[in-house]
């Protein structure tokens, strides 16, 4: 009798305009997860890459980045408040959104299983997933025979990015989602060494509602992104397998699960 095949799935998430990786990312695999966060508005790493330095210039990405840094939100509002005046904020950024879309859909492969980060803008998505893209926020899909949920966006912070909804919403969406096998959400449990980001050296917002249905209803995986460089990359929760699949800006590799 012959060897009973495998299922492999690839794992990506803030990707952060990193079309030329993403092109290659399912390479190998059944299906390719994406976990969000397509939009590069600033690169903290290099600060001439993004909407906001295309706009503003280099040195005031350097200023906004170290405001931010400094947890000073306050003040890069007020700052990028300044910058933006007599322009129409909403217009220049979804064009630039739009232009960044366009290229990273074109290039996922077929089948490929995607879901909101907070940085994303979920109305445009229709206009640039296609037939191959499924976009699941709340919902569920079967790949290989496991049940994979999946919940988008992020909870309210002091960043106020574009996908940022209330604690109730994010717990209603989960609820949803019910018993999986592998709970594929952008942001984390609430899980102090998940959430908290070594280089800003802050804690981001991890969601207490995920931590209580891991624990609840326990699946083999939770996989998510957002944080982009833990104090831990993954940890067991219970029988849970808790993962952060990797900053896909950074590294251009996904992470690989095989069943």
């Amino acid at each position: 009798m012959g060897a009973t095949r495998s299922n492999r799935v690839h794992v990506v998430s803030d990707v952060h305009g990193n079309a030329r990786d993403l092109a290659r990312a399912g390479e190998g695999a059944d299906a390719l997860i994406c976990l969000g966060d397509l939009v590069l508005f600033l690169d903290y790493a290099d600060h001439s890459r993004g909407i906001f330095p295309d706009l503003f210039g280099v040195e005031n990405a350097d200023r906004i980045v170290e405001l931010r840094t400094a947890r000073r939100f306050e003040e890069a509002r007020e700052f990028g408040a300044r910058l933006w005046a007599g322009m129409d904020r909403e217009r220049a950024i979804e064009k630039a959104v739009r232009k960044q879309y366009a290229e990273m859909f074109a290039v996922l492969p077929t089948p490929t299983y995607a879901t909101y980060g907070n940085v994303d803008i979920p109305a445009l998505w229709p206009e640039y997933a296609g037939p191959g893209t499924t976009v699941v926020d709340g919902g569920r899909v079967e790949i290989g025979g496991w049940a994979f949920g999946f919940v988008g966006g992020g909870l309210r912070s002091p960043m106020r990015t574009p996908y940022e909804i209330d604690d109730e919403e994010y717990a209603a969406k989960i609820e949803a989602v019910g018993e999986v096998d592998v709970l594929c959400t952008h942001i984390p449990p609430d899980v102090p060494e998940l959430v908290y980001d070594t280089v800003p050296r802050r804690f981001e917002r991890g969601s207490r509602a995920l931590l209580d249905a891991i624990r609840k209803t326990r699946p083999r995986y939770s996989l998510f992104g957002h944080v982009h460089q833990p104090l831990a990359r993954r940890m067991r929760i219970g029988r849970t397998e808790c993962v952060n699949v990797g900053h896909f800006a950074g590294t251009g590799r996904p992470w690989v699960l095989e069943w």
